[in-house]
C-alpha cells in the first residue's frame, strides 16, 4: 500500500513538472510574439499573413535596373563571383571573371541570364541569382516651400502626403492650396497634377493624393 502511494506521488510530481514546462513554453512563445509586434517586426495580424505580404525587392522581376542601384549577385558554389555590386553612373557593373556588364536598362531576370551566359566560359553550369538590394535609381523630388527640399528614394509606395512628410513639412510661406506634381510620360510630355493640401487632409479630395512614380516632382509654391 505504501509502495502504491509512493508511485502515485511520483506520477503526480511528474505530471506537475510536465504541465509547468508546457505552460512555460507557451508563455515564452506569447512573450516572443508580443515583442515582435511591439518592436514593429510583425504586424498585429498573424505571422502567416505577414509572411505572405512580405516581399523582397529582388522578387520584382519587371523592375528595370538603373544607375545607383545596388545588386546582389550570387553564383552557387563560386564565392569569388558572389557579392554586392553598385550600378555605376554609366550603367555598368564589374563582375569577377567576366568583367564589365551592362546592367542599366535590364530586369534582374534578364541580367541574370546575361551573367549566366558569360560565366559558362569559366564555370561549368553556373547557377546565378540577381537581386536588387537597393533601388536608388528610382527617385522623386520635392521642391519649393518645404523644410528639406531635395531628392528622395522611391523604394516603397509613396503618395503626395507621404512625400511632403519626408520633406519635413511646409515652410511658413507655403501656399498649400496650390501644390502640384510634375510628371513626364514616355513621350517626354509633362503633366501638371494639382494637389490642394487642405482639401486632401480633410478627406475632401483623396483622389488627388496620387501614388508617385519615379521621376515625379512635387512643387510647393
Amino acid at each position: 500500500m505504501r509502495e502504491s502511494r509512493v508511485i502515485w506521488g511520483h506520477q503526480l510530481i511528474l505530471g506537475l513538472v510536465i504541465a509547468l514546462a508546457v505552460a512555460g513554453a507557451a508563455a515564452a512563445q506569447d512573450a516572443s510574439a508580443s515583442r515582435a509586434v511591439n518592436s514593429g517586426v510583425l504586424p498585429a495580424e498573424n505571422v502567416s499573413a505577414a509572411n505572405a505580404s512580405a516581399s523582397s525587392i529582388g522578387t520584382k522581376t519587371d523592375y528595370v535596373i538603373g544607375p545607383g542601384d545596388t545588386l546582389s549577385i550570387n553564383v552557387w558554389n563560386e564565392p569569388e563571383v558572389t557579392g554586392k555590386v553598385p550600378v555605376r553612373p554609366d550603367g555598368m557593373i564589374s563582375v569577377p571573371l567576366i568583367g564589365e556588364v551592362q546592367a542599366s536598362g535590364q530586369t534582374p531576370a534578364k541580367l541574370q541570364g546575361i551573367i549566366t551566359s558569360k560565366l559558362t566560359e569559366y564555370v561549368r553550369q553556373p547557377s546565378v541569382t540577381v537581386v536588387v538590394e537597393e533601388m536608388n535609381s528610382r527617385q522623386f523630388n520635392v521642391l519649393g516651400q518645404v523644410q528639406h527640399p531635395g531628392s528622395f528614394v522611391l523604394n516603397r509606395p509613396t503618395r503626395v502626403l507621404d512625400a511632403l512628410a519626408q520633406a519635413g513639412g511646409f515652410s511658413v510661406f507655403a501656399k498649400t492650396n496650390k501644390i502640384y506634381v510634375l510628371r513626364r510620360d514616355s513621350s517626354g510630355d509633362t503633366t501638371k497634377l494639382l494637389f490642394n493640401y487642405k482639401r486632401v487632409s480633410s478627406g475632401q479630395d483623396d483622389q488627388a493624393n496620387i501614388e508617385l512614380q519615379a521621376g515625379d516632382t512635387v512643387i510647393v509654391p
